[in-house]
C-alpha cells in the first residue's frame, strides 16, 4: 500500500513537471535547454521575411504574444514582433527574455534617414543606440541622460552600445549581402550598408527641422521607435544586442507616404542582412560572451 502511494506521488509529480513546461522547445519555468537568437520587429511585416526563411518552425505563445521559432541557416532562432513604441517593446522583449533566455537579442525593422547620404533602401546596423525624447526638458530644450537601472541602481548611459562580436559579424553580412536597389527618376540606385547611429522615440518623425536636431544632439543616422528600448532591457540584463535598420523614408514632410511607397523594400533588406548574419554565426555561442553569468 505504502509502495504504491508513493508511486503514484511520483507519477503526479512528473505529470505535474510536463505540464508546466511548454512551447516546441521545452521551455520550463524560466530555464532553456539551448542557445537561442531572439529576433524582433515592430509589428508583423517586418519579421514575416524571416520567419518565411526558418525551417522546422513551429509556433507558441507566451500570455498572448504568438512566436515562431525554427531553424535558420541551421541556428535556433526565435521571431515575434513587440508592437509599436517604446513601450511595447520593451516589455515584449523583457518578456521573451524571461521565457527564452536568449543568447543575443537582433531587432530587425525599418527606420527613418536623418544622415542625408542615406536613402530609401538602405540598411543601418546600429553602433549604438539612444532614446531621442528621454532626459531633462526645459525652455532650452531637451537635454538627453539616462535614467536609473532599475536593477542595480546605476545610471544607465545615454547611449546603448552594439555588442562588438554581433557588430563585426554583421557587418560582415553587409559586405557579403546583395540588396534590392531602388528606381527613382529612371535611375537604379544601389542600396548600401553603414554603420551609424540609431536613435528612438515614441513619435514617427516627419519634420526636417526635427531631423536636423536629432542629428544635431546625437549624431543620429536614422530613427525609429523601438530599437533603444530594446537595448535598454538587454544591457540591464546584460544580453548582448544589435539593431539592424532598412531605410524607408527621409524623416520628412513626405515620410508617411515614402514608408506605404518603400516599406517593404526596406524591411525586406534589412531582413538580407540579418538572415546572412544568422548565417555567419557561430553553431556554438561562445562561452562568456553573455555578461549576466547565466
Amino acid at each position: 500500500m505504502f509502495r504504491d502511494r508513493v508511486t503514484g506521488t511520483v507519477l503526479l509529480s512528473i505529470l505535474l513537471l510536463c505540464a508546466s513546461c511548454s512551447g516546441p522547445t521545452g521551455v520550463c519555468g524560466s530555464g532553456k535547454q539551448e542557445n537561442v537568437t531572439l529576433i524582433l520587429g515592430a509589428f508583423s511585416d517586418e519579421v514575416k521575411p524571416i520567419q518565411a526563411e526558418l525551417e522546422n518552425k513551429s509556433e507558441g505563445r507566451i500570455e498572448g504574444i504568438v512566436f515562431v521559432e525554427g531553424k535558420l541557416r541551421g541556428r535556433r532562432i526565435a521571431v515575434t514582433w513587440t508592437g509599436i513604441g517604446k513601450v511595447n517593446a520593451a516589455a515584449t522583449t523583457a518578456l521573451l527574455i524571461e521565457h527564452f533566455r536568449p543568447s543575443e537579442v537582433i531587432v530587425c525593422g525599418i527606420a527613418g534617414a536623418i544622415n542625408p547620404q542615406l536613402g530609401v533602401g538602405d540598411v543601418v546596423i546600429a553602433e549604438k543606440s539612444a532614446q531621442h525624447d528621454l532626459g531633462l526638458w526645459s525652455d532650452a530644450g531637451i537635454v538627453s541622460r539616462g535614467f536609473d537601472n532599475r536593477l542595480t541602481g546605476e545610471q544607465n548611459p545615454v547611449f546603448f552600445a552594439a555588442d562588438e562580436r554581433l557588430l563585426g559579424i554583421a557587418v560582415r553580412a553587409g559586405d557579403e549581402t546583395v540588396l534590392k536597389s531602388i528606381g527613382t527618376d529612371g535611375k537604379r540606385i544601389q542600396a548600401k550598408v553603414k554603420k551609424g547611429v540609431v536613435v528612438t522615440g515614441d513619435t514617427f518623425i516627419m519634420s526636417p527641422q526635427k531631423r536636423v536636431d536629432l542629428q544635431k544632439r546625437l549624431g543620429a543616422d536614422a530613427v525609429e521607435m523601438e530599437g533603444a528600448a530594446i537595448a535598454q532591457v538587454c544591457y540591464q540584463r546584460r544580453i548582448p544586442h544589435l539593431v539592424i535598420r532598412g531605410i524607408s523614408d527621409t524623416a520628412d514632410e513626405k515620410a508617411d507616404k515614402d514608408v506605404n511607397t518603400f516599406q517593404s523594400i526596406a524591411l525586406g533588406n534589412a531582413a538580407k542582412v540579418t538572415c546572412k548574419m544568422v548565417e555567419l554565426m557561430t553553431v556554438q555561442q561562445p562561452a562568456g560572451n553573455r555578461q549576466d553569468g547565466k
